[in-house]
């Protein structure tokens, strides 16, 4: 199932005004458990920094949920989103003008397989993107050479152990819950050794969404795309079921937070540039 177009209705409602967004960010950070792993890591590398002014890269900025975290937690630095789909871009550059962090904060248009811009950043981060990208190796040898010395890649993305629910087969999709991935997710190894091969000299990685945080995301996420694909309807029971969900899928993910796990169906990667 593609969710992108269900994701383009959620977005019309919530952009119409720059607090129906910043609340639809927020309703994010709450449901999705990626974004607590990747907010804890932000928040970890915040209070490593030797400056606050850095200059950060939010590689497939999407419709800005990160950038404006990054924004937040980092909020004397330098920003830049880029994406491939130009609408996002447009969209994205009016909502941080209309809240006044347009100085620090700019969206461009560009493709990760040929972007680069050397000895630029400090940190870039790339949330669930590199799944989508076939060229996945050439895109990790851009961001090294875009880092500066020192600089650290974060990244959330599937991992092989049914990152993408490809290995459900359900609704009758040979492709899964998911059919934008062009590859099933990564394993530990393979993306340490192509991370390694790109230049980094250094890649810590471990998974996420664990046992509880694979029920969460069910929870949270996978049944009410499913039912939002099924009838318009489903928008208006939405919110009593999360009324009812919301309370285990939090303790859910606070679990997989804080708990180190063997195997998971996400991986929170981080690679150094020395």
């Amino acid at each position: 199932m593609e969710y992108d177009p269900i994701k383009r209705r959620l977005g019309t409602v919530f952009n119409r005004t720059p607090f129906l967004r910043k609340l639809f960010y927020s309703l994010l950070d709450l449901l999705l458990l990626r974004a607590w792993h990747v907010g804890k890591e932000l928040k970890r590398l915040k209070r490593i920094v030797s400056s606050s002014n850095i200059r950060i890269l939010d590689a497939g900025s999407g419709f800005g949920q990160y950038t404006y975290r990054l924004s937040q937690i980092f909020s004397d630095s330098i920003i830049k989103g880029v994406d491939v789909k130009e609408e996002q871009i447009e969209d994205c550059n009016r909502f941080f003008t209309l809240i006044g962090r347009h100085e620090k904060v700019v969206f461009e248009y560009a493709d990760l397989t040929t972007f680069n811009e050397p000895y630029s950043y400090d940190l870039i981060l790339s949330v669930d993107v590199m799944e989508h990208i076939e060229e996945d190796e050439q895109v990790f040898s851009n961001f090294h050479k875009s880092l500066r010395n020192n600089g650290m890649l974060l990244i959330s993305t599937p991992s092989d152990q049914g990152g993408s629910d490809t290995h459900e087969h359900e609704h009758d999709s040979v492709n899964g819950f998911i059919e934008e991935h062009v590859r099933d997710g990564y394993g530990i190894r393979d993306i340490t050794e192509k991370l390694h091969r790109a230049g980094f000299s250094e890649v810590e990685a471990r998974y996420s969404y664990g046992t509880f945080g694979s029920l969460s995301w069910r929870l949270s996420m996978k049944y009410p795309i499913l039912m939002l694909g099924k009838s318009k309807v489903f928008y208006i029971v939405l919110p009593f079921y999360y009324l009812i969900t919301f309370p285990f899928c939090a303790i859910f993910n606070a679990i997989d937070l804080y708990f180190r796990h063997k195997t998971g169906t996400g991986l929170i990667v981080k690679a150094y540039k020395k």
